[in-house]
């Protein structure tokens, strides 16, 4: 076993475009020419199961190998690649680079969009192409609501529609969907609108020992898991015109979050309001094809304690108002350009300015008075990027693709100040009520204006052994640079540093103005075993990334163990090795229908090089396999969920560790004509777990203080219990 580990630990990898095929109709492998082969596509059909189960559009990630979910509220989870996850990964949502514009990172890009609005979904996993993404070095998520329909050529007019409803007995969650499209030869109008809510979900099982919320006459019970409620609503409005070859489309967004509760985080989103529109033109030419696009979002998001959390505290009886409003406005453009039978070339560019405010009005009197808290303040990241590449196909069996992109980045940020005054200081005696003048002085004067030159550079092949046998591999180099969180959180109090974490630990964080960005250095290869008509296939990927000045966290003076603390963003070293596997195969044909085997396990191991600790939130090993069944109309499935224990913890953030466990869902779709009905049930033997990447549990009670007796350390955020699920469908 030792050997096979260092074996691993050598070959091991990080995937280009992890091609898994673990069902050919719920993952495929995209080849088009004008788009970069082989990232992971899950299959129109393997959505549409899921959207009943869920309304978080990132758990639709989660049966493709080596993807897992940092726990977060009920529509806000945050996809992990390889143990890597958040802003180390490159997520677009119909080609717009959202960005999380809140301390805690409560609305993340796939937040943004309702899983039944998601039309198309593939990952790269790992190594991805220079052209489907920069500034990320963990791979990248593209989500795509659907794509604009035109009328037959003499149809006349198209009229379609879709109305959907679900139940969840866990919570009492439900909501409904509702689209429409009308659409000529050459005009589109579509309407979409999303609406989920649900209440707390209930654990397996008592996990802690405390009822009390710090609300007068509310309490919850020891099953009940604190602020895990939420309240969520979408509609995107899409206009298209198409003229031969060429095709003009405007999209427009809104969002509203009345509400979603974090119980992994001593704040919840109170309100959460979305305006986004997005133009693009695609055009196909006799040398290739052209995508041009512009888009604009505008974000004001509001966090305070929800009903489950202590709104009070002595004087200041406002609880802690925080607000941010993001601005993101960007343009891109790619050119697909034939060279030849074998070659396509892809080159262009990128710009995006975005700008962020994060102040917290004050609250009565005591210490959050009596002026703002300016946490960020006139925040800029601003990218500039171009790149090419080279895709050639050398032989039949052969296939290469080379590609370079470099990326021009700019943050900076104004002064600030605390509660205790209205002025930008610029001097740090006296040091001021919790070291909020000294703190605020020392940032002000330090150079906030930072400038990185990035370069990414990918070599990726594919050869083709037989009808039976393919490898693929590849080398990146690609380059992060740090969030404006991770760079100008300035206050050392540790009332203030909790609200800077977007990690889910329950500590506290303080930026650095000088943080370098992250280099991650990736190795990977997939060997893929299959019949020639793929009825069966095996894949394995070892993968092995070393990541320099990765961005970690370091111990301040008043580190203790086993509690909540404050602590600092620093650059350090850090390596991360794994190994995926996933395949598929037929058991039998009998009459009671077709039966079939598919499964996956993935093992990550992440370690900082500069302390030897663990990397933080890494997944354990893991493992499901599936059962399924079609019979006529029906696709059923029974699915065993194992995960190993979580012992390799970090130790300089207090990680809890979480115990092994495994889990067994059932699920079931009937499709007749123009109606799909799914229902199922999640954990169907109510087990109690705890979830290995779901964080500390800060949801209910006095959440402000690292106190231990007010908020105590040790208790992990529990998996949900048994609950049936079911959704209908009507198309028209």
């Amino acid at each position: 076993m030792k050997r096979i580990a260092i074996f691993c630990g050598i070959i091991t990898p990080s995937m280009f475009a992890l091609a898994v095929e673990s069902d050919p109709a719920n993952i495929v492998v995209t080849t088009k020419s004008n788009e970069t082969p082989n990232a992971i596509a899950i299959a129109p059909n393997t959505l549409r199961a899921q959207q009943a189960a869920t309304s978080d559009t990132a758990s639709l990630l989660r049966d493709v190998p080596g993807v897992g979910l940092y726990g977060a509220g009920g529509a806000s989870s945050l996809p992990v690649i390889h143990g890597l996850a958040d802003d180390r990964l490159r997520i677009k949502v119909d080609g717009m680079d959202l960005i999380a514009s809140c301390p805690n990172h409560m609305n993340p890009a796939l937040s943004y969009l309702d899983p039944s609005n998601v039309a198309k979904l593939r990952v790269y996993a790992g190594i991805s192409p220079v052209s489907v993404g920069g500034d990320s070095i963990g791979g990248t998520i593209l989500a795509e609501t659907p794509t604009p329909e035109f009328a037959a050529a003499g149809a006349g007019t198209l009229l379609k529609g879709e109305v959907g409803a679900f139940y969840r007995s866990n919570g009492g969650a439900n909501g409904g969907n509702i689209s429409a499209t009308v659409a000529t030869e050459s005009f589109n109008l579509s309407y979409s609108g999303s609406a989920a809510k649900s209440d707390n979900y209930k654990a397996g099982g008592n996990f802690k020992t405390r009822t009390d919320t710090g609300r007068a006459g509310h309490s919850l019970p020891l099953d009940e898991v604190g602020s895990t409620a939420y309240d969520t609503q979408n509609q995107t409005i899409g206009v298209a015109f198409k003229s031969g070859q060429h095709r003009i489309e405007a999209k427009f967004g809104y969002q509203n979050v009345p509400e979603q509760l974090f119980p992994n985080q001593r704040m919840d989103m109170l309100e959460n309001t979305q305006h986004r529109a997005n133009l693009r033109y695609v055009g196909d030419f006799d040398w290739g094809s052209l995508e041009a696009r512009a888009y604009r979002e505008t974000v004001e998001h509001y966090m305070n304690f929800g009903a489950d959390k202590q709104l009070a505290y002595a004087t200041a009886v406002n609880g802690m108002p925080m607000n941010t409003k993001g601005v993101t406005t960007g343009a891109s453009i790619k050119a697909s350009i034939a060279v030849g039978m074998q070659d396509l070339l892809r080159i262009g560019g990128e710009v995006q300015h975005y700008t962020l405010n994060d102040w917290w009005p004050p609250s009565g009197t005591g210490m959050m008075s009596p002026n703002t808290f300016i946490n960020i303040n006139d925040g800029e990241r601003n990218r500039t990027a171009l790149f090419g590449e080279w895709e050639k196909q050398l032989s039949p069996q052969w296939m290469t693709l080379l590609g370079v992109r470099y990326e021009f980045v700019t943050t900076d940020a104004g002064p600030v100040h605390g509660y205790n005054l209205a002025t930008f200081p610029t001097v740090g005696v006296p040091a001021g009520m919790l070291n909020q003048t000294r703190d605020a002085a020392n940032f002000n004067n330090a150079d906030r204006d930072k400038t990185d030159n990035n370069l990414d550079l990918t070599a990726l092949g594919r050869y083709t052994v037989n009808a039976n046998h393919d490898i693929e591999f590849g080398l990146a180099r690609k380059v992060r640079s740090p969030n404006l969180y991770e760079r100008y959180s300035w206050s050392t109090a540790s009332m203030m540093a909790t609200m800077n974490n977007y990690v889910g630990d329950g500590n506290g964080y303080i930026g650095d103005i000088n943080l370098k960005p992250e280099i991650a250095y990736a190795i990977s290869a997939t060997f893929d075993w299959h019949a020639a008509n793929r009825e069966w296939v095996f894949k394995t990927t070892p993968y092995y990334t070393r990541v320099s000045d990765y961005i970690d966290a370091i111990k301040t003076a008043a580190f203790t163990a086993n509690q909540f603390n404050v602590l600092q963003f620093a650059n350090q070293s850090a390596r991360l090795y794994g190994l995926d596997v996933s395949g598929h195969m037929p058991l039998a044909k009998t009459s009671f229908g077709e039966f079939g085997l598919k499964g996956l396990l993935s093992y990550t191991n992440g370690k900082n090089r500069d302390t030897g600790d663990d990397l933080y939130n890494v997944m354990p090993f893991n493992a499901k396999l599936t059962l399924t069944q079609q019979l006529g109309a029906w696709d059923n499935s029974a699915e065993l969920v194992m995960v190993k224990a979580k012992n390799q913890v970090s130790d300089v953030r207090n990680e809890i560790q979480t115990a092994g466990y495994s889990l067994v869902n059932l699920r079931a779709s009937y499709l007749w004509r123009q109606t799909r009905i799914d229902f199922g049930v999640e954990n169907l033997f109510d087990k109690r777990y705890d979830l290995p990447l779901g964080g500390a549990y800060v949801g209910q009670g006095s959440t402000m203080t690292l106190n231990a007796a007010n908020m105590p350390w040790g208790i992990a955020v529990p998996g949900a219990g048994r609950s049936l699920y079911v959704g209908l469908n009507l198309k028209f």
